[in-house]
C-alpha cells in the first residue's frame, strides 16, 4: 500500500467536499475542481478527514489520487505561486493586459499568452510571479517562461526560478 495514502487528508474549514459516484467536487474561496476517480479507488469521509483507499487490491493509483486531491484542495483553499527572476543586464519583463512581454536580449521582445486558470504579475520588472489554484498548470506555465531563456553556465544570465541555484562553470585558462 502507499505510504502516502496511510495518513488521511483533512478537509480546512471553507472548503467543501463532495463525493458522487464517477468522482469528486471541491470548492473553495479560491476557486473548484471536479475530479474523476479511477475505478480501482474508492474515497471515504470520516469526520473531516479524507481516507484514500484502494477497492480490491493494492493499486498503484491510491497514492497519486490521494496527492491530487490534497493539492486541489490546497489550490482552493490557498492556491500556488511560482516566482521567477531576470537575471541579466538589460532583461526586463512587463504584464499588457493577458500577455506577458519579454525583453531578454533577443532582437524582437518575446510575448507569452497567460493561459486560463493562472495569472501573471509583475512586482519589478526584473521578477515573475505566477499565480494560480492548479498546482501543475503553475509549474507548467513557469516552466515555459523559463524556456524562453534557461540560465547560462558561465554568468548565469538568463530567467531562473527564485529558489534555483545554478552553479557556475570556470572560464578558460590561458
Amino acid at each position: 500500500m502507499s505510504r502516502i495514502a496511510k495518513k488521511p487528508l483533512n478537509i480546512p474549514t471553507g472548503v467543501e467536499f463532495t463525493v458522487h459516484t464517477d468522482g469528486v467536487k471541491i470548492q473553495g474561496k479560491m476557486g473548484s475542481f471536479n475530479y474523476q476517480i479511477h475505478n480501482a479507488v474508492e474515497i471515504e469521509i470520516i469526520d473531516k478527514d479524507i481516507w484514500v483507499r484502494a477497492k480490491n487490491k493494492v493499486h498503484p493509483m491510491v497514492g497519486t489520487t490521494c496527492k491530487l486531491l490534497g493539492n486541489m484542495i490546497k489550490g482552493v483553499n490557498e492556491g500556488f505561486e511560482r516566482k521567477l527572476q531576470l537575471i541579466g543586464v538589460g532583461y526586463r519583463a512587463k504584464v499588457q493586459g493577458k500577455t506577458l512581454e519579454l525583453s531578454l536580449g533577443f532582437s524582437n521582445p518575446v510575448h507569452f499568452e497567460t493561459p486560463n486558470g493562472v495569472t501573471i504579475e509583475t512586482p519589478s520588472n526584473t521578477e515573475i510571479l505566477i499565480k494560480g489554484i492548479d498546482k501543475q498548470i503553475v509549474g507548467e506555465t513557469a516552466a515555459k517562461i523559463r524556456a524562453v531563456r534557461p540560465p547560462e553556465p558561465y554568468k548565469g544570465k538568463g530567467v531562473r526560478y527564485s529558489d534555483e541555484v545554478v552553479i557556475l562553470k570556470e572560464t578558460k585558462k590561458k
